[in-house]
C-alpha cells in the first residue's frame, strides 16, 4: 500500500499528525497515555458474558455457507465460544504463535493515527466493553464482540494478516497526503465490508458483516446490493455508508490477490490524483466495473434502516 523506502522503517514512534491533516476530533480520557491503551482489559460480569454467548450463538446460526473459510477455521483455530468474553492474554498468546499479532484493549473509537501504528506493530485495538440488551441488535460504536468476533479470526491467515500490517503502515502516507478519508474506503470496502468469491460461491470476509446476523445473510444473499470485483482506485474514491446496510460491496478473488492489488503498488501516485471527496456514490455501477450483479436497490430506495424497509 506504499512504497516505504522514505518512510520511519521500524514504525516504533506513534506518527505526527500535522495541523493541516484533518482527523476526527477525539478526546483521550484522561486516564490513558498517548498510545490510548486501557491499563487491563474490563472484568467482565455474568452478564456481559451472558449477552457474548448469545451474540456468539447468533451468529453461528447464520455464518456455515455465507462466512469465508478462512473466518471460519479462524473461529476454530481460536476458539472464541468456550464461553464468555475470551482473555485477551491468552487470545494474544493464541494469535501470536500463528501470527504474531496480539489484541490490545482501548476504551473507545481512537484516532486514525494511533490506529495506524497499533496495526503496523501488529495490534489489534479492540473496545474494551460489551453492548447491553439494549442495543443487542445495533450498536454504534465498535464493541468487544465486534472487535474480537468479527476481526480477531481473520488475522490467523498469514496474507491477511500481513495485509493488516501494511494497512497501518499506509497510514504514514495517506497522512502525509491528507487522504485518509480515502484510505479509510479501502478498509471500509475490504477489511469491514469485503466479500471474497470461493469455489462454492460468494462468502463474507468483513468484520462489519460478520458480526451481524442481518448483513451476514443480505451481503451474500439479497437482490438490494450490487456486488462489484475490487478495484482499488475506484474503491478509495467511493462514498460507504456507517449507519445502515451497504449499498455495493466489493468483491475479492483472493487474499493474495487483494495483498497483490494494495500492498504490491506505488500510491504515491494515486494519493496526488485523489480529490478531497470521493467521487462516486455509494450505490453507483460505472462502465468500468467489473461487475459481478447489479442490486435492484430496492432496500435503499424503500429508505433503509429508517424506514423498517426489509433488506431483501
Amino acid at each position: 500500500m506504499n512504497a516505504v523506502t522514505d518512510i520511519e522503517p521500524d514504525f516504533s514512534r506513534i506518527p505526527v499528525v500535522e495541523d493541516e491533516v484533518f482527523t476526527a476530533p477525539l478526546k483521550r480520557p484522561s486516564h490513558i497515555g498517548e498510545d490510548w491503551l486501557e491499563p487491563k482489559q474490563t472484568e467482565y460480569d455474568s452478564e456481559d458474558d451472558k449477552i457474548w454467548d448469545d451474540l456468539f450463538a447468533r451468529q453461528m446460526e447464520v455464518l456455515p455457507g455465507r462466512a469465508a473459510s478462512a473466518f471460519m477455521e479462524g473461529l476454530d483455530r481460536l476458539d472464541l465460544g468456550t464461553g464468555g468474553v475470551p482473555d485477551f492474554h491468552e487470545l494474544s498468546e493464541d494469535l501470536g504463535k500463528l501470527t504474531g499479532w496480539s489484541v490490545v484493549p482501548v476504551p473507545m473509537l481512537i484516532p486514525d493515527h494511533i490506529f495506524f501504528w497499533h496495526l503496523a506493530n501488529r495490534r489489534f485495538p479492540a473496545g474494551n466493553f460489551i453492548r447491553t440488551r439494549e442495543t443487542f441488535d445495533y450498536i454504534q460504536e465498535p464493541d468487544v464482540f465486534h472487535d474480537v468476533f468479527g476481526h480477531v479470526p481473520m488475522l490467523t491467515n498469514p496474507v491477511f494478516a500481513d495485509y493488516m500490517q501494511e494497512y497501518g503502515r499506509a497510514g504514514w502516507r495517506a497522512l502525509k497526503h491528507n487522504r485518509l478519508k480515502a484510505l479509510g474506503a479501502l478498509y471500509w470496502y475490504t477489511v469491514e465490508f469485503g466479500l471474497i468469491m470461493e469455489e462454492q460461491g460468494l462468502r463474507a470476509y468483513g468484520a462489519g458483516i460478520l458480526s451481524g446476523p442481518t448483513e451476514t445473510v443480505f451481503s451474500v444473499e439479497a437482490k438490494s446490493p450490487n456486488r462489484i470485483m475490487l478495484d482499488v482506485d475506484r474503491v478509495m474514491r467511493t462514498d460507504y455508508v456507517i449507519s445502515d446496510l451497504q449499498p455495493t460491496y466489493f468483491v475479492i478473488e483472493s487474499f493474495e490477490d487483494l495483498y497483490r492489488r494494495t500492498v504490491k503498488r506505488d500510491f504515491e501516485p494515486l494519493y496526488e490524483s485523489l480529490p478531497v471527496g470521493f467521487t462516486y456514490a455509494n450505490a453507483a455501477v460505472l462502465d468500468s466495473d467489473s461487475v459481478v450483479n447489479v442490486g435492484s436497490q430496492e432496500y435503499l430506495l424503500r429508505g433503509g434502516r429508517g424506514s423498517d424497509a426489509r433488506p431483501v
